[in-house]
């Protein structure tokens, strides 16, 4: 009986032993297995999940499959509640179920509502270029309804659009108008998908809302073309609207977090964040084929796997510094899920020296990893690292006109002071075949690369690896824009420049 006893401990010693000699390539490849990559992306783009809108029964469904997940890999949840869940309040808005326009006589189906309550406006219309502070100067407009072209100057595409939008109506309401047209040149496509975005705006209560002045200014986006426009610039442009105003309801939406210490004793209290976002956009208008279900398995289901498989290998291979995984609700929705974190962190700020971000809208090279920041830290050379093992090449942001890195979660914990790159698929250029499936009901599960998947993800999980054991704590590379976020954060004195006599 003793012998039989020693020989079970040698072979439990000597187990550990083979265990703990093994690379860090060794245990990437250990747990990230094809079959393991479909199931969990197949489940997510189901068409059951309806497209995992924020705020949704189905993202629910995914939230429930995600913490279960975690769960299952021996990761811990939120040790202050015993949850995987950290709830929170959205402020829906939805469009109005009545909205007519008429400019001149002339009846334009093509219109959202940013703002309005129920009315029926009429009068003439006061038009302001692109509605800048310049093109107010030296005109009186209050009590007046102001008619402006959508974007700027510089750009008029869907995305300038958004972005200025804000400010006009800050603009207008400062001067006294009573409400604002914004005249779009959206093609079809581009106005499908803003029209499908802007549907049900969502945002996180504001604390002052019910203590904000309640005012009936009206906001809407017109879709025209631009002889339209020309003509509508030079003339008198009367206008009527009727609407019955916006639809206000409170959704209750999460993040998903586990956690799991590190092995080290000192640098078990450094945390590496592992994250995606996992909600998508929804249901919106049907494709050629009919389809509307807008399944996103590349925008996010990829990001949230990759997640998952983290954590699957942690959770058997625990790394030096401690890992917290996060799935953020929202992102499709203005990156709500990750700005409520960093307003209401479970784990302190301070505390996570690295978010490792993973999200993105396809790929159209399998022989990349894309990373949006990767020259931004000094982690480069475990990123790189990591996809060279793997065969894949780690490239930095080939758009930056698109200002990616400032479009996912990661920029939220970022602006904080944590380095925080996003890890995509691999693309060469933001380009038809990356716009073939972004938000698209053509965006499903098998259409994907598996092959290039593995490689990718086993890519994802040794950078993972190799950032968590490294004993240097990683940071931003000097003079970056979040440097001083960081310092502030970190509570780190920059050294001082040598003086000159």
């Amino acid at each position: 009986m003793k012998t039989a006893k020693l020989f079970l401990l040698l072979s439990a010693l000597t187990l550990n032993t083979i265990v703990s000699a093994q690379t860090d390539t060794e245990k990437a490849t250990k747990t990230v297995d094809k079959n393991k990559i479909e199931g969990h992306i197949y489940f997510l783009a189901d068409d059951a999940l309806n497209g995992r809108a924020t705020g949704s029964p189905e993202l629910k469904i995914a939230a429930s499959y995600l913490a279960n997940t975690l769960r299952g890999y021996g990761i811990q949840p939120n040790p202050a509640t015993n949850s995987y869940y950290q709830s929170f309040k959205l402020s829906q808005t939805a469009q109005p179920s009545l909205l007519k326009v008429s400019i001149d006589g002339e009846n334009y189906p093509h219109t959202i509502a940013v703002k309005a309550k129920a009315a029926s406006p009429s009068g003439k219309a006061v038009y302001l270029g692109f509605g800048s502070e310049e093109d107010y100067r030296g005109i009186d407009v209050r009590g007046k309804l102001i008619m402006v072209k959508g974007g700027t100057s510089e750009a008029s595409d869907a995305r300038a659009i958004y972005g200025s939008h804000k400010e006009k109506q800050q603009l207008a309401v400062k001067n006294g108008a009573i409400g604002l047209i914004e005249m779009t040149l959206l093609d079809q496509e581009w106005w499908s998908r803003i029209s499908h975005f802007m549907g049900e705006n969502v945002k996180i209560p504001d604390a002052m809302d019910d203590q904000n002045p309640k005012t009936d200014f009206i906001h809407l986006w017109v879709n025209t073309t631009p002889e339209k426009l020309d003509v509508l610039t030079n003339s008198k442009l009367s206008y009527s609207i009727e609407t019955d105003g916006k639809k206000e309801k409170t959704l209750i939406t999460q993040n998903v977090i586990g956690v799991l210490e590190g092995t080290d004793s000192k640098l078990k209290d450094e945390y590496i964040m592992y994250s995606a976002h996992y909600d998508h956009v929804g249901i919106g208008t049907p494709d050629a084929t009919g389809d509307s279900i807008y399944n996103g398995a590349r925008d996010n289901a990829i990001g949230t796997t990759a997640v998952l498989s983290m954590a699957e290998n942690i959770g058997k291979f625990p790394t030096k510094r401690s890992a917290i995984f996060i799935f953020f609700t929202g992102e499709e929705k203005g990156l709500l899920g990750s700005q409520y974190y960093v307003e209401n962190p479970i784990f302190p700020l301070k505390q996570i020296v690295y978010g490792f971000n993973t999200d993105g809208g396809g790929y159209n090279n399998t022989k990349l990893a894309t990373v949006i920041g990767l020259n931004r830290t000094t982690a480069q050379k475990h990123i790189v690292a990591g996809a060279a093992t793997f065969g894949l090449e780690a490239i930095d942001d080939p758009a930056p006109e698109q200002g990616l890195f400032d479009r996912s979660d990661n920029v939220s914990f970022a602006s904080k002071g944590v380095p925080a790159p996003t890890y995509s698929t691999g693309f060469d250029a933001f380009d038809d075949e990356i716009n073939k499936y972004y938000h698209q009901a053509g965006d499903e599960a098998d259409s994907l690369d598996f092959d290039y998947l593995l490689k990718f993800y086993q890519g994802y999980v040794l950078s993972g690896r190799l950032i968590a054991n490294d004993p240097e704590t990683p940071f931003w590379i000097k003079g970056d824009k979040y440097e001083a976020a960081a310092n502030v954060l970190y509570e780190i004195v920059p050294e001082a420049s040598p003086i000159k006599n």
